[in-house]
């Protein structure tokens, strides 16, 4: 336990130093609000850009705050997820390749330790990201569109929340396992293109940990399947615990490969 602390100690002031901690969840803060403020004053800007035909009006649907969220949602699906990717899918890997990892082999620290360590604080930066992107689209949905019921947004939250962790360990694993390319091919093709063949050839099945954050929407939009949904989390939370135990052996497994 207090190699975990100290490497996870390690691993937060790395982040801290490479100001990952601040910007990737400011990069989700400007998704989070960049949804609600633009739909809103869409017809604004369109009349503020000008050379449109005289006469010419366009209608707008009349958009829900679920609606929003649920864009929210796509944005951090698509570009949040791919900025995760790539800043944590060389945390093991690229200590390889570039033989910092030696400083760690050559002392008597399990892989266990090095695993959960950078696991733990890619997820929590995952998690305060999300957070702040969430807290922001609600901030501005709830002024111009309206409310939703708190306790539905918590779940859709917490829901997100295991989204997340799940993606970092598979993530983590990845770079525990593979080279810095390779891991970043097959992570990139597993999550977010992974998602995009979900959303087109989804309809035949409904257990699946692609369909988590937008089962986590479905709370504040009221449609949610309570069967599915609990079907899909517990497949969620047993794949994530495989990637952890897959990310542990490789880690062991690959020490070997450090440059020194």
């Amino acid at each position: 336990m207090r190699q975990f602390n100290t490497l996870l100690k390690k691993e937060f002031l790395d982040c801290l130093r490479s100001f990952k901690l601040i910007w990737i969840p400011i990069v989700f803060l400007s998704l989070g609000v960049s949804d609600p403020l633009t739909n809103y004053y869409m017809s604004d800007i369109l009349a503020a850009v000008g050379n449109m035909p005289e006469g010419f009006e366009m209608m707008f649907p009349k958009l829900k705050p679920a609606d929003l969220l649920a864009a929210s949602t796509g944005q951090f699906q698509l570009i949040g997820l791919i900025v995760l990717v790539a800043v944590f899918v060389g945390s093991i890997s690229r200590e390889r390749q570039n033989g910092t990892a030696t400083l760690l082999y050559v002392r008597p620290i399990s892989a266990t330790s090095i695993y959960m360590s950078k696991w733990v604080m890619a997820s929590i930066v995952g998690m305060l990201s999300a957070l702040l992107g969430y807290a922001g689209s609600m901030y501005y949905t709830s002024i111009l569109y309206g409310t939703v019921d708190l306790t539905d947004f918590i779940a859709m939250l917490l829901t997100y929340f295991v989204w997340i962790i799940f993606v970092m360990a598979l993530t983590v694993a990845l770079s525990a396992a593979f080279q810095t390319s390779i891991a970043l091919a097959v992570a990139i093709f597993t999550l977010p293109i992974g998602l995009v063949i979900d959303s087109m050839i989804g309809g035949f099945w409904h257990w699946t940990p692609w369909k988590l954050a937008s089962y986590g929407v479905s709370f504040v939009a009221g449609t949610v399947d309570m069967s599915n949904y609990w079907k899909t989390l517990m497949i969620t939370i047993v794949l994530t615990v495989i990637f952890v135990v897959v990310g542990i052996l490789a880690t062991k497994q690959n020490r070997q490969l450090t440059k020194v």
